[in-house]
């Protein structure tokens, strides 16, 4: 069923993308702020119990409605699947930046590029040249695909019913809400919510590496991954992005034209981004998509065998 419904899923998403999504989000901010608000005294536990009222409560009516729904009929637990990773993915959401981009680069229109990458990354682009411009939205879209598609299918397929979805989006969520903004007021009220977004990045970080190294260049994938990626300020990011970058041949991180608020070691190796890698990466996430949903075919077929 988990096969069944992530295929679905993806091609429902890629089909029609959910238009309310903002909307969606919106609620989700809304929500983190009312348990930040009432339950941010400065304290580690704090954050804690806000963590737990905030997700667990959803991941239990998840898994008692699947299975209610289940018994009622298979068919209608397939269908709650569906709708949970078509919620939770997203990923088509982010692709229209990637597709923009991508075709103001073709056109020798990198004002239009700088503007859009802008938009996508919240940061001012003003100043980066066309090449640091391709380099940027290669890393926003492996970053992209990574968490908002392989790191949900892991996670589905881990846990039981739809709650691995709900389990790392809503993590991911908090932890950009309240672990990453730079608040020193949600330091302590956020880190409970780091850790635990940390601890579900590990696993589906490395074996979406292994993905883009299987499909890509096995080699350079697996040196850039063991002597950059731990560089990266977000290690498990680092992963991702090393093994993408040395799999397609190409060169990612370093300093910006433009001021970064975090430190840009190498990642990759070879030649310089440019508008040919862009459609070197679409086909690097596809193929290792393919690879990973094979691989759950051949798991489920060896299910039915035994």
């Amino acid at each position: 069923m988990s096969l069944i419904s992530l295929i679905i899923a993806l091609l429902l998403e890629q089909w029609q993308p959910l238009a309310e999504r903002k909307e969606l989000v919106s609620r989700a901010e809304r929500f983190a702020d009312f348990l930040q608000r009432n339950f941010n005294a400065g304290e580690r536990t704090h954050g804690m119990i806000a963590w737990v009222l905030g997700v667990v409560p959803a991941m239990l009516l998840a898994i008692v409605a699947y299975y209610l729904l289940h018994r009622l009929s298979p068919l209608l637990a397939l269908a709650f699947n569906v709708l949970i990773l078509y919620v939770t993915m997203g990923f088509r959401h982010v692709g229209h930046y990637f597709t923009d981009i991508h075709w103001a680069l073709k056109s020798g229109d990198l004002d239009r590029a700088r503007a859009i990458l802008g938009q996508w990354r919240g940061a001012n682009c003003e100043r980066l040249n066309a090449e640091e411009v391709a380099r940027l939205t290669i890393e926003e879209a492996l970053a992209a695909s990574y968490r908002h598609v392989f790191a949900v299918v892991f996670w589905f397929v881990l846990l039981p019913g739809p709650i691995g979805a709900i389990l790392y989006r809503m993590s991911s969520f908090l932890h950009d809400r309240w672990a990453v903004r730079g608040d020193v007021e949600l330091a302590a009220f956020g880190h409970f919510a780091g850790q635990v977004f940390r601890l579900l990045d590990w696993a589906p970080a490395r074996v979406t590496g292994i993905a883009f190294a299987v499909v890509g260049d096995f080699e350079d994938a697996a040196y850039c991954w063991r002597t950059q990626a731990a560089k990266w300020h977000d290690p498990s990011l680092g992963v991702v992005l090393a093994s993408g970058a040395g799999a397609m041949g190409v060169r990612l991180g370093r300093p910006l034209s433009e001021p970064s608020p975090v430190d840009r070691p190498e990642l990759g190796l070879g030649d310089e981004a440019d508008v040919g890698f862009l459609d070197s990466t679409i086909g690097l996430v596809w193929r290792a998509l393919v690879v990973i949903l094979f691989l759950l075919l051949l798991l489920a077929i060896a299910r039915a065998l035994s």
